[in-house]
C-alpha cells in the first residue's frame, strides 16, 4: 500500500507535465486562449467536463472505446480505469468528441486486459483508455 500512495503523485505530476506541454506555437487560432484543455464544472456535483484541443487529444495520444455489453454487465479494457486514492474507481465517459467527464464505476472483476463492472456507463458509451492520467491531471487542475 505505500508504495500505491507514492505512485499517485507520480502519476498526477506526470499528468500535469504532460497537459501543460500540450500548448504551443502551433496550436489554431483561439487555442491560446483557452489552452490544450477548458475545465467546466458539471452542476450539482464535484465533477468537471473537460474539454480538449484537437492538438492537445493529437498530442496526448487520447484513444476511446465503447463499453460492450456482458452476461454479467459490461466490460471494458482495463486501461480505462482510474484508481482515486480514496478508493472509488473511475472511468473517463466522452459524451461528444474531445468532451470527457469522469463517472464512477464498480469493477466486478479483471481479466486480463478486460475489467468487468457491475455498474458503469452503458453499452456503447466511449471510455478513455489512454490518456486517463492526462485527464485527471486536467480534471484536478494540475499544471495551470
Amino acid at each position: 500500500m505505500p508504495y500505491r500512495k507514492r505512485l499517485i503523485p507520480l502519476i498526477l505530476v506526470g499528468a500535469a507535465l504532460s497537459v501543460a506541454g500540450c500548448g504551443g506555437d502551433d496550436s489554431a487560432p483561439g487555442d491560446a486562449a483557452t489552452g490544450p484543455a477548458t475545465i467546466y464544472e458539471v452542476d450539482g456535483s464535484d465533477l468537471s467536463r473537460i474539454e480538449l484541443t484537437a492538438k492537445a487529444a493529437e498530442r496526448l495520444d487520447i484513444q476511446t472505446a465503447a463499453v460492450e455489453a456482458s452476461g454479467k454487465g459490461m466490460v471494458i479494457p482495463y486501461s480505462a480505469l482510474l484508481y482515486a486514492p480514496t478508493g472509488e474507481t473511475w472511468v473517463y465517459v466522452s459524451p461528444k468528441p474531445l468532451t470527457f467527464v469522469r463517472e464512477e464505476i464498480v469493477v466486478e472483476s479483471i481479466a486480463g486486459d478486460r475489467a468487468f463492472l457491475s455498474s458503469g456507463p452503458a453499452p456503447g458509451t466511449k471510455v478513455a483508455t489512454v490518456g486517463v492520467a492526462e485527464l485527471s491531471g486536467a480534471e484536478a487542475g494540475l499544471g495551470q
